[in-house]
Order: C-alpha cells, then sequence, then structure tokens
C-alpha cells in the first residue's frame, strides 16, 4: 500500500511538472535540457558497468544538453545555424580520443557514447521542432511558440499506457512481445489505441474551436482525421520505444534504469516511450505537411 501511495504521487507530481513547463518556451527548454542531461548521465552510468567499457560521462552528458540547447534555439528562431558546429567537434573528440586513452575496447565506448546522442539527445531535441512549428507547411512567417503538439504527444503516451494497461488488465490473451516484455498484450495495446485516438479526436476539436486561444495557444491547422493519425503513430512508436528500453533492460540485466524517480524507476524508464515516438511525430509532421 505504501509504494503504491508513493507510485501515485511521484506520478502525479511528474505529470504536473510536464504539464506546467509546456505554458512557456523558456520553461520548457530548461526543463527538458536538465530531462535530457540526466537521461544521458543515467544510460551512460549504466553502460559503464559493464565490462571494458568506459565512457566519458561528462562530455557525452554535456554534448547531449548542448545539441538540445543548440536545436531549441535554431528551431525558435534565436540561432543561427553555425551554433551547431561545437557540438559537431564535440562528437570528433570522442571518436578521436579513442586513440589517446588505450582502453581494452573503444569499439563499445564510441558505440555507447554515440547511443547516448542518437537515443537520447536528438529524441528530446526534437521536442522543439513540434513546439516551434519548424516545418514545412508552417503557416506562419516565423517560428512561432505552440505548446499544444508536444505537449498532445505526452498526453497520448500517458492514455495508451493508461488504456493499454486497464484492458490488458481485464481482457489480456494474447502475448504482444514474450521475449521483450511478457506482459504487454495486444488486447490492451488495441484498448490503449482506441482510448488515444478518442483523446485525439477530443483534442482536435479543441484545437478548432480555438478554446485555448486566451492562453496564447495557437491552432495547428490540423483536421480531425490528422490528428487521430498523430495519436496513431505515437501508439504505435511510443510501444516500439517502451519494447526497445526492456531489451535494453534485458541485456544490461537490470530491472530499473535508476532511482531518481520514487516508485518509478529512473529517467529512462520515465521517458522511454517518448524517445521514440517524438522523433517518429516529427517525421509523421513533415510528411504530413509536404503532400498536402
Amino acid at each position: 500500500m505504501r509504494n503504491f501511495i508513493v507510485r501515485a504521487v511521484t506520478g502525479i507530481l511528474f505529470v504536473a511538472v510536464v504539464i506546467c513547463c509546456f505554458l512557456t518556451p523558456l520553461s520548457l527548454i530548461l526543463l527538458f535540457a536538465v530531462v535530457t542531461g540526466a537521461t544521458i548521465w543515467e544510460f551512460t552510468g549504466l553502460v559503464n558497468n559493464r565490462e571494458h567499457v568506459h565512457t566519458n560521462r561528462f562530455i557525452s552528458t554535456a554534448a547531449g544538453v548542448f545539441l538540445f540547447l543548440a536545436v531549441a534555439g535554431y528551431c525558435s528562431g534565436m540561432t543561427p545555424s553555425s551554433v551547431f558546429i561545437p557540438y559537431l567537434i564535440t562528437i570528433i573528440y570522442l571518436l578521436v580520443s579513442g586513440l589517446f586513452t588505450r582502453a581494452a575496447d573503444p569499439v563499445h565506448d564510441w558505440a555507447y557514447a554515440m547511443m547516448s546522442q542518437m537515443y537520447i539527445a536528438l529524441p528530446f531535441s526534437c521536442i522543439t521542432v513540434l513546439a516551434f512549428n519548424d516545418y514545412p507547411g508552417n503557416p506562419y512567417s516565423m517560428p512561432l511558440y505552440n505548446a499544444l503538439l508536444p505537449l498532445s504527444v505526452f498526453i497520448f503516451l500517458w492514455m495508451n499506457d493508461t488504456g493499454a494497461y486497464l484492458t490488458g488488465s481485464l481482457l489480456g490473451r494474447h502475448k504482444l512481445f514474450p521475449r521483450i516484455s511478457p506482459g504487454k498484450s495486444w488486447e490492451g495495446s488495441v484498448g490503449g489505441a482506441v482510448i488515444v485516438l478518442a483523446v485525439a479526436a477530443l483534442v482536435a476539436w479543441v484545437d478548432d474551436s480555438m478554446l485555448l486561444a486566451d492562453y496564447g495557444v495557437i491552432q495547428t491547422g490540423l483536421t480531425t482525421a490528422e490528428w487521430m493519425g498523430l495519436g496513431a503513430v505515437v501508439v504505435v512508436f511510443g510501444t516500439l520505444g517502451d519494447l526497445v528500453e526492456s531489451l535494453l533492460k534485458r541485456t544490461l540485466a537490470i530491472k530499473d534504469s535508476g532511482r531518481i524517480l520514487p516508485g518509478h524507476g529512473g529517467m529512462l524508464d520515465r521517458f522511454d516511450s517518448s524517445l521514440i515516438a517524438i522523433p517518429a511525430s516529427v517525421v509523421y509532421m513533415y510528411t504530413l505537411t509536404s503532400i498536402l
């Protein structure tokens, strides 16, 4: 009972903090810069426990945070494209440094260092691509902050998790991916998807009715079908993201990625679904706007 209460309180606070961070672009950037750094630090700590693996935690974390801030600055129109040059120099350093560290297995060091950037830093950076409408078909002459798109991705993820858990608990019979996550079922996945599609239709109505205009939220221009398409993308790739992290934990022989969130594990445990769903949502938006 005590563990349930701790888990519930932590979950409520987590959701509240994430939702509130979308109120202003600065709060969004600051929070997810911290999240990016904490997640990379956690990941590099986990892989460094493997034999002959010695990734540079500080430089990998600093590089990931810089990439997030650079993408945020570029997408918001505050910085030129040259802002990425220091990041590219850091990546070169991470590769070249293997010549001098005398590591037992430099290939593993390189692989895990690059994975921290591709698996964590880049997906989190894509949040700002959604937030600043920096994609083809943007109806405005300059990037404008719009919290609805990135916030909706997280809402869809939370609704999918809740729906899948409830439906799977009641009706789950057929395992979705028993080799990686024996607790997931096809019935749960379908139930989660149905709930997300319904929520996506509701978000489309809110978007079209401009109910949030008084709070500075601009219209996205997406139709109900397009919002539901985004919901479907989040369901599919959010589930895949969850499975990817489950495979990572099985490979590392750990139950939780960390203990920073009482009752919920670590940063990877909390953001696993979003690490695949966010970039997939960006691809969806680019694809959608380019074919209209």
